[in-house]
């Protein structure tokens, strides 16, 4: 079928909104009219190179929701009028990452960059006669989608799309950086290190565990702001300026956990995140830095004296299938605040300026509303 998506035809440049051309489902696949697409800054890497992507264009989006329209040979899970999430790593269920329960490490992610798809390796999308990269076999800047169905999660069908868009990366990946892996618990000192949408939801995460201080850290006075509303005890403008307040404040004892969810992730960071936390704490790298970067600053005689521990993390360390639910559950029961997390909505056509929103800082989240205007 003709559509049309938001394309990337090389580093640095505009996205491009025009025709794609998209293929019907095949093994084990569905195909999806998509409602709504969260605007992820990882999508932003793949722009600058921080995320290298193998050959060009690339179609972008990895958070989204919609319908099933279509669904491909011996499809099991799913069915045609599902409402479903995308996933933006799949599960299969059956690697040894995923019996071992870690569905977010399933061994198909090491092909998402690829663009060949999981049932044959051949390419789902053309656009100007060019195979197309779809952003982790997704590509949710279309109002069409072919995907596998190890990318799709069934979701109650009484949940808002735009909503429910935003448990397919950011959300999750936030909210398990503080529960599954930070691990915080009750009377914890947390502190996240930038409140966008993946730090909103760890601090939402850390709330919800119990933490005693949750300390919001960010540049940007609007995101400051918000993240008291949305729970933080405290806010500073950088990890500077909170060391000695923090002191302060846990009598010297520093934070058990420090997440770091900045946008862009650099090296020199990393010592004065480590400054901030406890002895035996945790300081969890959820932010993603440029593939090409190597160079990290940290006082390794004191990593090593005071027993820390530097944990990186992908997806929250989260199996999808149970908790992209799971996460909806708990927006349903009012648990968890996804709806304020949604700043602005955008048109497709309107891509590029919601991208500059976010890099201004005017956006937790961004996301993309389909109507038939897109299709």
């Amino acid at each position: 079928m003709k559509t049309k998506g938001a394309l990337l035809w090389g580093l640095n440049e505009p996205w491009s909104v025009e025709e794609i051309e998209l293929g019907d489902p095949r093994e084990g696949e569905v195909q999806i009219r998509m409602e709504a697409a969260g605007m992820c800054h990882s999508d932003y890497h793949i722009v600058t190179g921080a995320t290298p992507m193998p050959s060009f264009p690339a179609l972008g989006g990895h958070e989204g929701a919609g319908v099933v329209t279509k669904v491909g040979p011996n499809v099991k899970r799913l069915k045609e009028g599902d409402h479903v999430v995308l996933s933006f790593i799949p599960a299969c269920g059956a690697c040894d990452p995923c019996t071992q329960g870690h569905q977010n490490l399933c061994d198909l992610g090491m092909n998402l960059l690829t663009g060949q798809s999981i049932s044959d390796g051949s390419f789902r999308i053309q656009a100007r006669g060019q195979n197309v990269i779809p952003m982790s076999l997704l590509g949710t800047f279309s109002p069409y989608m072919t995907v596998h169905e190890y990318s799709a999660v069934k979701i109650d069908e009484h949940i808002p799309f735009d909503v429910a868009a935003l448990v397919g990366c950011g959300t999750t990946t936030g909210w398990g950086s503080a529960t599954n892996v930070a691990q915080v618990r009750p009377g914890d000192s947390v502190a996240i290190v930038g409140v966008g949408g993946v730090g909103m939801a760890a601090l939402q995460g850390a709330v919800v565990s119990g933490a005693r201080h949750v300390i919001a850290i960010d540049p940007v006075p609007f995101k400051r702001e918000q993240a008291l509303k949305f729970g933080a005890t405290h806010a500073f403008a950088s990890l500077e300026e909170a060391i000695v307040p923090v002191m302060e404040l846990t009598w010297g004892k520093m934070c058990q956990k420090v997440i770091l969810t900045m946008g862009e992730m650099d090296g020199t960071l990393v010592d004065p995140a480590l400054t901030l936390t406890a002895k035996a704490g945790t300081c969890v790298v959820t932010s993603m830095g440029n593939m090409s970067d190597m160079d990290v600053k940290m006082n390794l005689f004191l990593f090593a004296m005071l027993q820390k521990t530097l944990k990186g993390n992908v997806f929250g360390g989260a199996n999808p299938r149970h908790e992209i639910p799971m996460l909806l559950d708990l927006y349903k029961s009012g648990q968890l605040n996804l709806q304020d997390m949604i700043s602005n909505t955008y048109s497709l056509e309107q891509i590029n300026e919601g991208y500059q929103d976010m890099l201004d800082g005017k956006n937790l989240r961004g996301v993309i509303k389909y109507t038939d205007a897109d299709r």
